[in-house]
């Protein structure tokens, strides 16, 4: 009986708090509002004032979750960063074969380019604008999402030198990651559910090509 009260005082420990999950949700609010308006008016053109006001607070209150606009530059870099080479090292993982887990990474990947395209806009053009040991997190992490990647692909195509690998998967990212430059048709957006399939395939058949 002991045991079961403990376990349930530990759980509810481990629960976040409303004002705690509160604080999580704006911080979350404001890295979105932060890619949206990076993506727009790049980095310099981009003040704490608007950062606070697209994201539902004042200025000063986004102090009390960044403690500056090139720290809400750095989580919202080094975290995507993050987020990919977590997320694509867990479907990997779970895939019973090198093909599904090629497959399964495009379409993690495509996803991310379609539901993150201000994110990659704001990298694009705002990567210099971190400080050289934030870059070098990025670049790190970036490192071992490709690395995922390459030896997932070495399986499938062992004849492959090591240098073609490389390219093949940064190709493949450039594919994929053009999405937000590039699905528009007649000034209006493509529908991300027509737009998925047909870069899945088109990345399919590009890593793979003979």
């Amino acid at each position: 009986m002991t045991d079961i009260v403990a376990e349930d005082a530990a759980a509810a420990a481990a629960r976040p708090t409303q004002r705690s999950q509160a604080k999580a949700d704006r911080r979350a609010a404001l890295l979105r509002a932060a890619a949206t308006l990076f993506a727009e008016r790049g980095f310099n053109g981009v003040s704490i004032e608007d950062l606070g006001a697209a994201a539902g607070v004042s200025g000063p209150a986004v102090y009390r979750h960044f403690p500056s606009k090139q720290a809400v530059l750095a989580a919202l870099l080094v975290g995507v960063s993050r987020h990919l080479l977590d997320g694509g090292t867990e479907v990997a993982a779970a895939a019973t074969d090198s093909s599904t887990a090629l497959r399964v990474l495009i379409a993690f990947h495509v996803d991310f380019a379609l539901t993150e395209p201000d994110t990659i806009r704001a990298q694009d053009r705002d990567l210099d604008a971190l400080t050289p040991e934030e870059r070098r997190e990025v670049r790190r992490l970036q490192r071992r999402y490709i690395d995922l990647w390459i030896r997932v692909l070495g399986t499938l195509h062992p004849s492959l030198t090591s240098v073609e690998q490389r390219m093949r998967v940064q190709a493949t990212f450039g594919l994929i990651n053009s999405t937000p430059h590039t699905a528009r048709v007649g000034g209006a957006s493509v529908d991300a559910a027509a737009v998925r399939p047909v870069l899945e395939r088109m990345a399919w058949a590009g890593i793979n090509a003979h």
